[in-house]
């Protein structure tokens, strides 16, 4: 008896909850843009974090009355990958005796950084009050895209600067290397072009 008394009142008070809330997901299908083959290898990853501090001032008026600094943690990968598309016909030459191969590949590229939204999040905000009633009459308040932006340029920056690609280059030789001689070739070169 006490058990039905304590269902039906969960269930009341559930069902007459005004401050309750469902959600509904009401998205359409996933629409396939497009499909393009791939013709490059993923030679190295590269594992990034960074601390953006950003912060925004009026000229004449105090933090407290027009102003923001925001701490945001951007997380994410930067890919390193040759490109074996743009190969000329010359880039694979064989011996004679086909015991010997020469391999000519562009150097790694970078890919444009992917940040996490699982791993990237807001640390610390401070906003003034002219700010504080700009985000509650906005429709879209905090925006968050300038941080994400800033996060990715400074990983980019990151990225450019670490041995990331020498890492690929390094990565794609070994990988070549393995396959050819599986394939039969003794002596197997790997040259590179030269550095832009």
């Amino acid at each position: 008896m006490v058990l039905l008394i304590v269902v039906g009142a969960r269930l009341t008070w559930s069902w007459l909850d005004p401050l309750g809330e469902e959600t509904v997901d009401r998205s359409g299908p996933v629409l396939l843009r497009s499909v393009q083959n791939l013709s490059r290898f993923e030679a190295a990853t590269g594992n990034f974090q960074v601390v953006v501090d950003l912060e925004k001032d009026a000229a004449f008026l105090p933090d407290t009355i027009k102003g923001s600094r925001t701490l945001f943690v951007g997380a994410g990968n930067v890919d390193a990958y040759v490109d074996f598309s743009g190969l000329p016909k010359d880039a694979i030459t064989v011996s004679a005796d086909r015991s010997a191969v020469t391999v000519r590949l562009p150097h790694a590229e970078l890919e444009k950084p992917n940040l996490d939204n699982k791993r990237s999040y807001i640390v610390a905000q401070q906003r003034g009050l002219f700010d504080r009633i700009s985000d509650l009459l906005s429709a879209s308040p905090q925006n968050q895209q300038e941080l994400y932006l800033l996060a990715e340029r400074k990983i980019t920056e990151a990225a450019v600067a670490s041995d990331l690609r020498d890492r690929a280059d390094q990565n794609t030789r070994a990988m070549l290397d393995g396959m050819l001689k599986t394939l039969g070739f003794s002596t197997v070169t790997i040259e590179y072009a030269a550095a832009p």
